[in-house]
């Protein structure tokens, strides 16, 4: 008794990445006179009749081991080709089964309906957006492009502190100048290559200046440097001036050199061979296009004691002096600022009285 044609075992599901080959076998025992065909199940397109290959698809091949084993091979596979296949004995009731191919595709960044370089006032809010394409479909993961921790306002005071953020939306709620930087939207689906874009996102703010120290001495003959810390977006321009006059120029008798990272920018004056007429009010001065800030600073001479006065006598003013630091910084909270003025009248005074003494 001659055996009908059955299938020797299931068609294994495939998984291939796009644009290489993918085949599909079909086992088939005690075939016979019957033939196998491949079929799109989707659609019931014939791609191969026993050893032919019956569509204009050049992609599609057919191999037989000339045992029991009918391959279908997809060359170069697309994502159309993603679905089942039916393998089919033509016998007088049909038999049939499928396999199917997962075809999965690298991720592509959607530049349409991904954010671009943004710039926002500090204290509103933003939302930068990043979608992609792929199969799987992909996963979107931002990231800092200096390494720095993304930070995310939790609520009116409770920001955190993250070095990854995940999801096709980052929100920005009151923007902080601390979270302007360059983004990196990293789309991956284990699917190589992964693919990124970069986004900046500029806070823009008005000038603040900060000075570290308003009052300054320096004795006559040395090179004094004054300091100013400037925090502003978009750019400044920075300069100094003197008692509240021309400003002042790069050259023998002034220094002028300023440092910028991101919003942060350094402002130095040095003052070349500090004399009587150096003596005075310097201000920092910086500007952008959303408002103008400056420091203050004040400079003076600092005395230096006559040539062979003993060293009792330099102890003795010492000595004073931390006396009188002491009691200032007791008197008035220990403000820096009141402490420096009140030291430089009672050391004009001690040294006054040490003259009309000899």
């Amino acid at each position: 008794m001659i055996e009908d044609p059955d299938f020797g075992q299931p068609i294994q599901n495939a998984t291939v990445p796009l644009g290489r080959e993918v085949v599909l076998s079909c086992v088939v025992d005690h075939l016979g006179k019957f033939k196998v065909g491949w079929l799109r199940a989707e659609d019931q397109t014939i791609l191969t009749l026993h050893n032919k290959v019956v569509t204009h698809n050049s992609r599609i091949a057919v191999t037989h081991d000339n045992h029991r084993t009918w391959n279908l091979h997809i060359k170069q596979v697309k994502e159309a080709d993603r679905g089942c296949y039916m393998c089919q004995i033509n016998t007088n009731i049909m038999k049939k089964q499928v396999g199917c191919v997962d075809v999965h595709v690298p991720p592509d960044i959607l530049y349409d309906e991904t954010s671009v370089d943004q710039a926002v006032q500090e204290g509103e809010n933003a939302t930068l957006v990043c979608r992609a394409t792929g199969h799987p479909p992909p996963r979107i993961t931002w990231r800092r492009e200096d390494g720095d921790p993304i930070l995310i306002r939790k609520g009116l005071r409770e920001i955190m502190k993250v070095d990854t953020y995940n999801g096709s939306l980052m929100h920005f709620w009151r923007l902080d100048r601390r979270q302007m930087g360059a983004f990196l939207c990293i789309a991956s689906n284990d699917v190589p290559p992964a693919v990124s874009k970069r986004i900046i996102l500029n806070v823009n703010f008005s000038p603040v200046v900060k000075v570290p120290n308003q009052l300054l001495g320096a004795p006559l003959g040395t090179d004094v440097q004054l300091e100013c810390y400037v925090e502003a977006f978009p750019n400044t321009i920075n300069y100094w001036v003197k008692n509240r006059g021309e400003m002042l120029l790069n050259g023998p008798k002034y220094v002028i050199t300023e440092s910028k990272a991101t919003y942060k920018v350094y402002m130095s004056l040095v003052i070349r061979k500090f004399s009587h007429s150096d003596i005075g009010t310097y201000n920092c001065v910086s500007t952008n296009s959303l408002g103008k800030a400056e420091g203050t600073l004040r400079l003076y001479g600092l005395a230096e004691p006559p040539r062979g006065q003993s060293s009792r006598s330099n102890s003795a003013a010492d000595a004073v002096e931390g006396e009188m630091r002491a009691s200032a910084s007791s008197s008035w909270g220990g403000s820096p600022l009141l402490v420096s003025l009140f030291f430089l009248v009672s050391r004009t005074n001690h040294l006054a009285w040490s003259a009309s003494a000899r």
